[in-house]
């Protein structure tokens, strides 16, 4: 019999939940006890915390991710708004550089969340804009990425700087985890300027934390010239990009949630501890910690100033393969999704034991590289801890994976 599906009624509306009973985190501890976490479990938690998770995606476009096959499967990324939504979903026309434009998904209450997740969105990414001004964001979103070998400490004090820096320009910051390895940091801010200008304000945050903790982080744009430090990725700023909002649950085994904090509690925050299973009691108890972000509204004025007394910055590159890295680095491989890439990994390391055995964490490079709709993966070493005369030569591609293959590559 085919499946009719669960009919939730949510903010006064009907959402049918199709297949309820599909296992999406079959390791995943439940909302008060259990394991397996299902879809309509996944509804109705998105059901549960609407008031905080719309205050990050509500009246803004966002980029469908959706995993049709599973969490342990690459997901698509769907810009275009299904043609057969619902009326009270929305959509807003974003046009890029390159001429192509998208109606995205525009939602604003909870039947809009059990929708989208009900698509196999399982975390939500809306970009910086609300929809009835796409070319002016309002979010200056900083995002903290440790390097292979970082720990949770380092990227604990370098958040308190990016606090520092953003308060010393008249900024409110509200931080909240990743759910991977960093956190996010966000400070909302008049949208009265172009995309260009809040990327060099991003771009000016990392630039000041990379002086005052040169030994903690890094604003440098090459992978593999930041060694073992934390990341200040000022790179979400663009018009393309999106990043997953707050309470989105993250496709992982054990369904960790990108969790707002309040600053007392960053320090002591563990990523493994903030799950569905332990956010959705949290947020019964406590309410949303980014309550007031709304109205703690600043301007990126005096980050600008500071981007002129700093000077130019390094360029972004501008295609690829034309720049002759400073660094000794060799490609393995490119494949279409990250488990293949780390397989052909260790049978780089089984050819080169000896060399492998140099390699400091952050010499590894795994690179999560666009395709046309979803991401695929490349693998590269950098061999500067490698004495010149044991390094191997660049080879022939252990994989090569295509991902324009089929397709006219824009």
């Amino acid at each position: 019999m085919a499946d009719k599906g669960t009919v939730l009624e949510v903010a006064g509306r009907e959402v049918t939940v199709t297949h309820p009973d599909k296992m999406v985190f079959p390791e995943a501890r439940r909302p008060g006890g259990g394991v397996g976490v299902t879809k309509l479990d996944l509804v109705q938690y998105y059901v549960a915390v609407a008031e905080g998770a719309l205050r990050g995606v509500s009246g803004r476009p966002m980029v469908l991710k959706r995993f049709v096959k599973g969490i342990d499967q690459e997901a698509f990324f769907q810009k275009r708004a299904p043609a057969n939504r619902p009326e009270f979903v929305e959509v807003a026309e974003l046009k890029y550089a390159s001429g192509r434009s998208a109606q995205e998904a525009v939602i604003r209450d909870a039947a809009g969340l059990a929708w989208v997740v009900n698509l196999g969105c399982i975390d939500l990414n809306p970009h910086p804009v609300l929809a009835e001004d796409l070319d002016r964001p309002d979010e200056l979103r900083i995002d903290l990425d440790p390097m292979p070998g970082v720990e949770w400490p380092q990227v604990v004090e370098v958040a308190f700087v990016v606090r520092q820096v953003l308060a010393g320009h008249g900024l409110t910051s509200w931080p909240k985890t990743s759910g991977s390895r960093g956190i996010h940091i966000y400070a909302r801010v008049e949208p009265t300027r172009p995309y260009k200008d809040l990327r060099l304000a991003a771009e000016t945050v990392a630039r000041e934390v990379e002086n005052r903790v040169p030994e903690l982080a890094t604003s440098k744009w090459w992978k593999e010239e930041r060694g073992s430090v934390v990341f200040v990725d000022f790179n979400q700023m663009a018009k393309d990009r999106t990043t997953a909002s707050a309470y989105s649950v993250r496709a992982v085994p054990d369904a960790r949630v990108s969790t707002p904090l309040l600053w007392d509690e960053v320090e002591h925050c563990r990523m493994v501890e903030l799950t569905l299973a332990t956010v959705l009691p949290r947020f019964a108890e406590l309410g949303d910690p980014w309550v007031g972000i709304e109205t703690a509204v600043g301007t990126v004025d005096s980050l600008l100033a500071r981007a002129k007394e700093l000077g130019p910055a390094e360029k972004p590159p501008k295609g690829e393969g034309r720049r002759q890295s400073s660094m000794p680095l060799i490609e393995v491989a490119k494949t279409k999704t990250r488990p293949e890439a780390l397989e052909w990994l260790e049978v780089w390391k089984q050819k080169y034991p000896a060399v492998a055995a140099q390699l400091e964490p952050a010499d590894i490079l795994v690179d999560g590289m666009r395709g046309r709709s979803s991401l695929w993966y490349r693998i590269r070493i950098n061999l500067q801890h490698v004495p010149e005369a044991e390094r191997p030569p660049q080879e022939g591609l252990l994989a090569d994976y295509n991902p324009w293959a089929g397709f006219r590559q824009p």
